[in-house]
C-alpha cells in the first residue's frame, strides 16, 4: 500500500497538482472506508478528505466480522463498477479492494479489537459483536493503509465515538474527522440500505428524521420536552401502514452514550434505530441544551 500511495504522490508531482518544493508540508494522506455501494454520503467523505489531504484512499470491503447471523450479509449491495465511477469523478487517489483472505489471512480472526462497555449499549445492544467486529477491521485497515487522517460519517456517531476512543487508548497515530450526515430532500438521512425500502416503506421511514427535528425544536424545553416531541412522531409511524418498528430513542451523552438527566446542560445526542418491512436504520442529531439564565 505504501508503494501506491508513493507512486500517487509522484504523480501529483509529475501533474503539477503538487509542486516538489512544498511536496513535504502537504503530504497528508486521507482515508475513507466503506462498504461499497456508494453514494452522495460517500462522496461528501471522500470531498472532505479531497479537500485536506495530498493522497485519498478509499477502502470498499464488506466486512463479514460486523453482521450478524440473521443480517443482510449476503444481500448487502455490491456496486463495484458504480463504486469505482464516483472514485474517480471525486479525484480519489488510490481505490483498496481487499479480498476477505487479504484482510483475514489467517482465517476468522482469533483476536480482536473489543469495543468495551461503550460498543454494548444501544446499536451494540441491539447487534450483539457488531462494534467488535467494525473496530477490528478498522484497526486492520488504519495497519494497511497508514493514514495521518481519516473521514468518517457522523450518521454513525456511536460507530465514530468507538473509533475515537480506539484510537485513543490503543495509541494510533491517525487523526479522525467526523463529517455531518447527508441527506435526501425529504429529510432520509443517505444509507446504502435505502435501496431496500419500497416507496410506502419510505413514506414511513421519513418519520425517523421528522421525529428528530421534533425532539430538536423542544431542545430549549430540556431533554424530557425533547423525548415527548420525538415519542410522539414516532407512535404515530408505528400505527403507519407499513408500521415503523422502533428498536430504539435514546437522548445520550455523546461521550459515553448513556442516557441524560432532565437537568443536563451541554452537549447531547438524539439518537434513533427501527425497522420499515425488513430494512433496519439509525440516524441521530446533534442537541445542545443551554445552561438556566440566572435570574
Amino acid at each position: 500500500m505504501q508503494d501506491a500511495v508513493a507512486e500517487a504522490y509522484r504523480r501529483l508531482i509529475d501533474t503539477g497538482q503538487l509542486d516538489e518544493q512544498y511536496a513535504d508540508q502537504y503530504d497528508e494522506t486521507g482515508v475513507v472506508m466503506t462498504m461499497g455501494a456508494l453514494h452522495a454520503g460517500h462522496a461528501a467523505l471522500i470531498r472532505a478528505a479531497r479537500e485536506r489531504c495530498a493522497v485519498v484512499i478509499v477502502t470498499i470491503f464488506v466486512n463479514p466480522l460486523q453482521f450478524g447471523p440473521a443480517e443482510d450479509f449476503d444481500r448487502y449491495p455490491r456496486t463495484i463498477e458504480a463504486d469505482l465511477e464516483l472514485c474517480a469523478r471525486e479525484g480519489v487517489d488510490i481505490v483498496f479492494v481487499p479480498s476477505v483472505e487479504e484482510v483475514y489471512p489467517g482465517g476468522e480472526p482469533q483476536v480482536r479489537v473489543s469495543a468495551g462497555p461503550l460498543g454494548e449499549v444501544l446499536e451494540g445492544e441491539f447487534r450483539p459483536g457488531h462494534f467488535d467486529g467494525v473496530l477490528t477491521v478498522v484497526a486492520k485497515l488504519l495497519h494497511l493503509t497508514e493514514p495521518d487522517v481519516a473521514f468518517f460519517g457522523q450518521k454513525d456517531a456511536q460507530q465514530l465515538a468507538l473509533v475515537r476512543r480506539m484510537v485513543t487508548d490503543l495509541n494510533f497515530d491517525v487523526e479522525i474527522v467526523a463529517v455531518p450526515t447527508v441527506r435526501d430532500p425529504d429529510g432520509l438521512a443517505l444509507s446504502s440500505r435505502n435501496r431496500y425500502l419500497s416507496p410506502a416503506e419510505r413514506d414511513t421511514a421519513l418519520a425517523l428524521s421528522r421525529a428528530l427535528r421534533a425532539g430538536a425544536a423542544e431542545a430549549v424545553h430540556g431533554p424530557n420536552a425533547v423525548r415527548r416531541a420525538a415519542r410522539a412522531v414516532l407512535d404515530a409511524a408505528a400505527a403507519a401502514e407499513p408500521p415503523l418498528r422502533l428498536d430504539y430513542l435514546a437522548l445520550v451523552d455523546p461521550a459515553t452514550f448513556r442516557e441524560i438527566p432532565d437537568d443536563f446542560t451541554g452537549e447531547a445526542l438524539l439518537a434513533v434505530a427501527g425497522r420499515v418491512g425488513s430494512t433496519r436504520l439509525i440516524d441521530n442529531a446533534p442537541l445542545t441544551f443551554p445552561a438556566p439564565r440566572e435570574a
